[in-house]
């Protein structure tokens, strides 16, 4: 059996850090704030509430809510449309469907963006579900959680199943899950040496993963002849 493949999205699938960035800006010059972070030093990929905190400091809750609401007015409308999609992702996604593959999207992005990227790509079809922290109530806490709850709500083996994305939070959080890693070289984050290497290229990752379930086969999914 074909493992099934869960994606990260920024970083991994999408570039989309010049449209963050450009809606971050905004929001603290609307409240005549400088980023106490570098923009070149931004980290992409934890929740917004973390990262308006890294740029605004120690202030306020009631601001930290007023620049959330400023972010998502202006990404949320116009902003993500500016997400780029990474040399040989559309290829991929498209030759893993034709694999036949289940693929699923994880992302620490709100679901309401992620929703009009995809519709704004044209991906519908190429991800069974999609998941966001924000997609529960409570929010889920981490990563890690909602790759959990992703496993148990379509009842797929954790042994049988792949998570790809960009930064060391993402290999934690499929360890923590009992999921197998493949880490991409394109994105945002550094892998420690010593780790398993990222692949370089999308062409590499399908590779790898035609190859994944032949050379490493579960219990349940032995080697195919």
């Amino acid at each position: 059996m074909d493992s099934t493949l869960i994606f990260d999205l920024d970083g991994t699938l999408i570039d989309s850090r010049p449209a963050i960035i450009d809606a971050f800006a905004a929001a603290l010059r609307k409240h005549h704030l400088e980023p106490r972070v570098p923009w070149p030093a931004l980290r992409i990929g934890p929740p917004l509430a973390v990262t308006l905190r890294e740029l605004a400091g120690d202030v306020a809750p009631a601001l930290i809510d007023a620049l959330s609401a400023d972010f998502k007015a202006g990404y949320d409308s116009t902003g993500y449309r500016a997400s780029r999609v990474f040399d040989g992702i559309p290829e991929l996604l498209a030759a893993l469907r034709a694999d036949g593959r289940a693929c699923y999207l994880a992302t620490n992005k709100r679901l309401h963006p992620t929703r009009l990227i995809i519709e704004h790509l044209g991906w519908q079809d190429h991800f069974v579900d999609v998941y966001a922290l924000d997609r529960f109530t409570p929010a889920l806490p981490d990563k890690a959680a909602m790759l959990r709850r992703l496993l148990a709500e379509h009842d797929i083996n954790p042994r049988q199943a792949i998570y790809i994305g960009d930064t060391l939070e993402d290999r934690q959080a499929a360890t923590a899950a009992a999921l197998a890693f493949v880490g991409v070289k394109w994105g945002y984050g550094h892998f420690p040496t010593g780790q398993p290497p990222p692949v370089d290229t999308p062409q590499d990752l399908l590779a790898h993963l035609r190859r994944f379930d032949t050379e490493f086969p579960s219990p349940a999914s032995p080697a195919r002849e």
